[in-house]
């Protein structure tokens, strides 16, 4: 069974003052933004949404999801913005990418996580294709937004717990098969959660 890497960390040049936002606790509360660069499916958005909540649920964390533009000229008190580069949707054909790499990114400077991250939508698309059989392609938009709300919400606990270290089980694992990513459950392992609720 294939398995993917699931995240990567980059190291961008941001100011001190990005750096220091990203290292405080994040209380019970948390907005996130979603920056689209390519095409998405308004329902495998919803499905990613409800995924990521609900994984998230267990820590104590509301999750407040925010389109980009809806959130220009405003300010949260805690947030992360997420990139989708890509198609964030289903398509019959395979789409032409570079297969290599994760499938999404957090970035990093001087050695801290920012609470910025990237998510490689036309890889995820892939790894859920590759699990999918019979009726699965009836409910492949579903399919393919259960499979982003686990990448997401991996990359939003790296963000969470300012750490690059990865759980033993669940979706905080450091890589996931296709069959993991839309398989009917896929929850935080007892241990991660205790590290999430930890840094509130």
């Amino acid at each position: 069974m294939r398995r993917v890497l699931i995240c990567l960390f980059l190291t961008v040049c941001l100011v001190f003052a990005m750096a220091a936002a990203a290292s405080r606790p994040f209380a019970s509360g948390l907005t996130v933004i979603m920056d689209f660069k390519g095409i998405h499916s308004d329902s495998s958005i919803r499905e990613m949404e409800r995924e990521s909540t609900s994984i998230l649920k267990s820590t104590g964390l509301i999750v407040d999801w925010r389109l980009r533009n809806d959130a220009l000229g405003k300010s949260y008190e805690n947030l992360v913005v997420m990139t989708f580069k890509g198609a964030c949707r289903f398509d019959r054909e395979p789409r032409v990418y570079d297969e290599l790499g994760p499938l999404a990114s957090t970035d990093t400077a001087n050695h801290e996580i920012l609470p910025f991250g990237q998510v490689d939508c036309d890889h995820v698309v892939d790894a859920a294709r590759s699990a999918m059989f019979g009726g699965d392609f009836a409910m492949a938009d579903l399919l393919v937004g259960r499979a982003l709300g686990r990448v997401v919400t991996h990359e939003i606990i790296h963000m969470l717990t300012h750490s690059a270290e990865h759980g033993r089980d669940g979706v905080f694992e450091a890589s996931l098969s296709g069959k993991q990513l839309i398989a009917p459950s896929l929850p935080l392992s007892a241990m991660d959660v205790d590290r999430l609720q930890l840094q509130r």
